[in-house]
């Protein structure tokens, strides 16, 4: 069994993104810039924001983070969202999710140009990206897919089986594994698959995302399994100092003696989240998806 560490990845991609802020700047480029809004006081959110600027540091990228209290209206978000839109020194910028109840997730991603969605979410980024088309590719769906091609995990022609639907991961990790490059059989599982335990006994990759913690058991897979553990559910632990633990959708103890690749949780699919976004920005920076 060979542990996939998103983290030594991530570095090294975080290295190469750096080295080629440098050549821009020598250059006399622009430095790319990443904006970032955040509404209201979500702990998680906080958390991922908060990494995200660092990370725009540590490769050399300008961030800006605007942050909102959460009774902000709709209407004053999406002016906001418009400023950054017509502000032609913001390369990529994101508003991180999840928002307050009175305020339309699907409103908010359709406002943004999607010539700066970062995140890819935007429907246009999407469609673009279920075709085989250039575009922003949503940044955990892209992180998957970084880890499998730097480990060398053979995808022609296998069984990919993905447990969860979601537009942020399950659907477009869907559409990519079974791209042209990658070549998977792609099953999609979810909650209403009747018999999902033999589906997944019959998986080469099983790409766990549907956000409930060690669903996925050592019956459940084949010896020989590569599996990408996207779920991170915080649980109650009495064995760390904050009183959870990050915990995955796959039971890591039981599973892993019988895969051949498997991430953990965390350190796995996370860092290669951040990564994702900085590699959108920095091909907008550039002009390489969209003049």
């Amino acid at each position: 069994m060979q542990l996939i560490d998103g983290k030594f990845i991530a570095d090294q991609v975080k290295s190469e993104i750096a080295e080629e802020v440098k050549s821009m700047m020598a250059a006399g480029k622009k430095q790319p810039h990443l904006a970032v809004i955040i509404v209201g006081h979500d702990g998680g959110s906080e958390t991922y924001v908060a990494h995200k600027v660092k990370s725009c540091a540590q490769v050399g990228f300008k961030s800006t983070k605007l942050a909102f209290e959460a009774d902000i209206t709709e209407d004053e978000l999406l002016k906001e969202i418009d400023k950054l839109n017509n502000d032609d020194d913001v390369d990529g910028f994101i508003v991180q999710l999840p928002l307050p109840k009175h305020i339309s997730e699907q409103k908010v991603i359709e406002a943004i140009n999607y010539k700066k969605d970062v995140d890819g979410f935007h429907p246009i980024n999407v469609g673009r990206m279920s075709i085989g088309l250039p575009c922003y590719v949503s940044a955990t769906p892209s992180g998957i897919v970084e880890l499998i091609k730097r480990y060398k995990i053979e995808t022609s022609g296998k069984n990919c089986v993905i447990i969860g639907r979601s537009n942020i991961v399950g659907k477009p990790v869907a559409s990519l594994m079974m791209q042209k490059g990658l070549d998977a059989t792609v099953t999609v599982c979810h909650s209403r698959t009747k018999n999902i335990k033999e589906i997944c006994r019959e998986a080469d990759i099983i790409i766990a995302a549907l956000g409930k913690p060690e669903f996925l058991t050592a019956d459940m897979v084949k010896d020989g399994v590569t599996i990408i553990d996207v779920g991170t559910t915080r649980v109650p632990s009495d064995k760390t100092k904050t009183g959870f633990k990050l915990t995955g959708d796959v039971k890591f103890d039981e599973v892993a003696p019988k895969c051949a690749f498997i991430t953990p949780v965390p350190g796995g699919v996370g860092p290669m989240t951040i990564v994702s976004l900085l590699k959108n920005t920095l091909l907008a920076a550039k002009k390489e998806v969209y003049k």
